[in-house]
């Protein structure tokens, strides 16, 4: 699905606003995952705004594609596209991770419209994305069922798990985007728990591995158009990212996987997402 110039340009007014939201929530609600969700925020737009196949009107609507955010933390980061989408006014925002909010740092899909699993627990989300696929598959149904995880989250077995039944049964309607900003909550991922070689291992568990730069929205539009001509492997989108994108006082900072600031901070934040669009947009 190449994107054309103008297309791009879009996504890429939607990406700025995404993290102009991501800041402006985060400042809400005293804190959030704030790295993490700015790393995944073309991942998000392209999915939202180009792929999937929803209506913010209907969002029970049967036939719509499903997506898992297994990196639940990066709630922040989901609750500000669904806004920017149309399921639900910008405006609720402000009470995010607040007492009585729908809106916990980890969303509840029983609370907070357009969300399909709830997580936060790290492993669980793809499991859960696989059983959508399979369930689609054995109703008929043409929808797709995409999973976004963490890097770090990868030390966990039940991702493995999942991934090798992923296979067995040939789920190609399932597609995963790991989001490889290379730090976790403690440090750099391979000094805690080397993942490394990430795409040899997807490879070996029998899936397809298609690694890309996960801020060109035209490399990972490729990736996505070559995993959905796939019919007999479930894929994986390895999108190398930088932690904190946008703000050049937290990129490939580990300090901020979680992270607050006061209005001063928010607004130097800002200016620099400002400053990464010049000449762009």
């Amino acid at each position: 699905m190449p994107l054309t110039d103008s297309e791009i340009k879009q996504l890429q007014q939607h990406a700025r606003q995404l993290r102009l939201d991501i800041i402006d929530t985060t400042v809400w609600a005293g804190g959030a995952h704030i790295g993490g969700s700015l790393s995944m925020a073309e991942i998000l737009v392209l999915l939202y705004f180009k792929v999937m196949k929803i209506d913010p009107k209907r969002p029970d609507w049967t036939e719509r594609d499903r997506l898992v955010l297994s990196k639940g933390h990066g709630g922040v980061g989901l609750a500000s596209v669904l806004a920017q989408r149309g399921y639900y006014s910008k405006e609720l925002l402000r009470e995010f991770n607040h007492f009585n909010s729908p809106f916990g740092m980890h969303l509840d899909g029983n609370k907070v419209i357009g969300v399909d699993a709830s997580t936060g627990s790290l492993g669980h989300g793809l499991p859960m994305a696989l059983g959508m696929a399979m369930g689609a598959r054995h109703q008929g149904q043409a929808w797709r069922s995409y999973c976004i995880l963490g890097d770090g989250e990868c030390n966990e077995g039940s991702i493995w798990e999942a991934a090798m039944a992923a296979a067995h049964f040939k789920v190609s309607n399932l597609t995963a985007f790991l989001d490889r900003n290379r730090l976790m909550m403690d440090g750099d991922t391979e000094e805690i728990m080397a993942l490394e070689p990430l795409a040899d291992k997807w490879r070996a568990f029998g899936w397809v591995p298609l690694e890309v730069d996960g801020h060109d929205l035209q490399a990972l539009a490729g990736a996505l158009e070559m995993a959905h001509a796939e019919k007999s492997a479930p894929t994986i989108i390895i999108a190398r990212t930088t932690k904190g994108k946008g703000v050049d006082f937290m990129e490939n900072d580990v300090k901020w996987h979680y992270g607050s600031f006061d209005s001063e901070l928010a607004k130097r934040a800002r200016a620099s997402v400002e400053k990464l669009y010049e000449g762009v947009l």
